[in-house]
């Protein structure tokens, strides 16, 4: 979500009359404007206000402590910390928004869509990854004016004919000596109808059996997961003796307090010892937390029947359904092995991730439309 997105929301809070922060605080005799707010701008919030309360974790019940700090009593200038040094109470008062909703709109801030002078950005941006190298792939539009007029909207899709993806690296070093990957063109077009088609069948079908799509979904889960889980709980486990057996770190100091080793080699063996302790408790942690997710993967059948709950039309592919819906898109290498142009396109949705659903052999009629539509 960049600057345009922010001064979209703000022009609409201001047309809406909704009272700017400051303006609300200082009208009940709180906040830090208090003396020098405008009394006569009671609604024109700014893009960067809004920017910085969608990246608000408060929102989510969460109380925030150690945002800032000053160097000492006598700086009347506070620093910002980095949000990995942050101090967070969770659930500690009232939600206004759920995690999920939360994570998403983080999600589109931390999307990076290049503007030009077609329309808005293409929403799919951020989302398309070449399966060869995985670098994401770039959109590209027609670029005129004239050349829009010229060849038309589609009448369909309303899209431009002049707009497909291709590979990043490819795009980078296609003017090098040594170009890099492939273009794994593909259209904006083909890519819309193939996330439509995705999601409208993952929800049908899970929304029409939610017994057999909550069965599938775990089973496909534990054997993603069993045999990583398992790996990770031996190194885990691994991690934690081994930094139980560096507690030989206090001998070294009571070997150093009573003369029976140098300083210099005390000082060294102590910052290696330190250090890979502190590796190995980093690992840990990390770990720890992947086990929990885990542990956890068997409830994403449930928050994905809720996401398909929302919507009870499937025949249009929407914006909000794109950044709800999709986790990513991978494209590969287009193949002409047999003389046409055929593509494969993985499309990661949120939650249960590349669904398949089971489908019973086709008919001969069903073959022959396949065969058609291919």
């Amino acid at each position: 979500m960049q600057t345009g997105f922010y001064g979209e929301i703000a022009r609409i809070l201001r047309d809406d009359k909704v009272e700017r922060p400051s303006y609300y605080l200082a009208r009940r005799g709180s906040g830090t404007h208090q003396k020098n707010v405008d009394a006569a701008r009671p609604y024109d919030w700014a893009g960067n206000t809004v920017a910085e309360i969608i990246a608000n974790p408060e929102y989510m019940s969460h109380t925030v402590n150690f945002r800032s700090y000053k160097e000492s009593y006598k700086d009347k200038h506070a620093r910002k910390r980095p949000p990995e040094e942050w101090l967070i109470f969770e659930n500690a008062h009232e939600a206004i928004v759920d995690p999920e909703t939360w994570k998403l709109a983080q999600q589109i801030r931390r999307t990076v869509k290049r503007t030009d002078n077609v329309d808005a950005a293409n929403p799919l941006t951020g989302l398309v990854y070449c399966a060869e190298c995985g670098g994401k792939m770039y959109n590209h539009r027609s670029r005129s004016r004239a050349d829009r007029e010229r060849r038309g909207l589609d009448p369909v899709t309303g899209l431009y004919p002049y707009d497909h993806y291709d590979c990043s690296t490819y795009s980078r070093t296609i003017t090098h000596t040594e170009k890099k990957c492939t273009s794994h063109y593909i259209t904006t077009r083909a890519l819309r109808a193939l996330v439509l088609d995705a999601i409208r069948e993952a929800s049908a079908y899970a929304l029409s059996d939610r017994e057999a799509f909550t069965r599938q979904v775990r089973e496909a889960s534990e054997i993603r997961q069993k045999e990583a889980a398992r790996d990770l709980k031996r190194q885990v486990s691994q991690d934690k003796r081994r930094c139980a057996e560096l507690d030989i770190i206090k001998k070294l100091y009571e070997a150093y307090a009573t003369g029976k080793m140098p300083e210099k080699r005390y000082d060294m063996l102590s910052a290696d010892y330190e250090r890979e302790q502190a590796e190995l408790e980093a690992s840990i942690e990390e770990g720890e937390n992947k086990l929990a997710v885990y542990d956890s993967d068997t409830d994403r059948a449930e928050q994905f029947l809720a996401l398909a709950w929302k919507y009870t039309d499937f025949t249009e592919l929407t914006t909000p359904m794109i950044y709800e819906f999709v986790d990513k898109i991978v494209v590969h290498a287009p193949d002409r092995s047999t003389g046409e142009r055929v593509q494969e396109v993985d499309i990661y949705l949120k939650f249960i991730g590349k669904f398949d659903i089971p489908r019973p052999e086709p008919t001969a009629e069903e073959l022959e439309k396949l065969e058609k539509d291919r």
